[in-house]
């Protein structure tokens, strides 16, 4: 019990809400992965797209997309110190817009959307990834807010 709880005959239950070291490293990996792709898909989605296999490219949709990569990479790094809610509050962006793409990408698949791009899969393949990494962390987080 903290001084102003015990003063003011207040039972208060203490709760770790410390960021693990680890998920503060995770945003900063984060960062430098929506970094290596964003970058080549702002300055040239064309070429780096077909590189992976997609027939055809919208350079407007994939520089949209270049763009919310630097906007959750970059936040990811200037969050990486923030406090316990902030966190929260952006491992739920990072799930939300993860598991979209996830069904999005998918759904594209099942349409052999362009061929089905190698790239498509890879692009599938990492979010996946990324998503069972937030969600195992935002759970956790949640776990130890309870």
């Amino acid at each position: 019990m903290n001084d102003t709880a015990k003063s003011e005959g207040v039972m208060t239950q203490d709760v770790d809400k410390s960021v693990p070291a680890a998920l503060r490293k995770w945003f900063v990996f984060h960062f430098v992965a929506d970094m290596l792709v964003a970058i080549p898909l702002l300055v040239a989605p064309v070429a780096f797209l077909e590189a992976f296999g997609w027939q055809a490219v919208d350079p407007y949709a994939a520089r949209i997309v270049a763009a919310a990569l630097f906007g959750i990479g970059i936040e990811s790094l200037l969050g990486r110190n923030a406090d316990f809610s902030a966190f929260v509050a952006m491992l739920n962006l990072k799930v939300i817009w993860s598991g979209l793409t996830i069904l999005g990408v998918g759904w594209s698949l099942t349409e052999n959307a362009q061929g089905r791009p190698f790239g498509a899969w890879v692009v599938l393949g990492i979010f996946v990834a990324f998503h069972t990494l937030w969600l195992y962390w935002l759970l956790r987080l949640r776990r130890a807010s309870r």
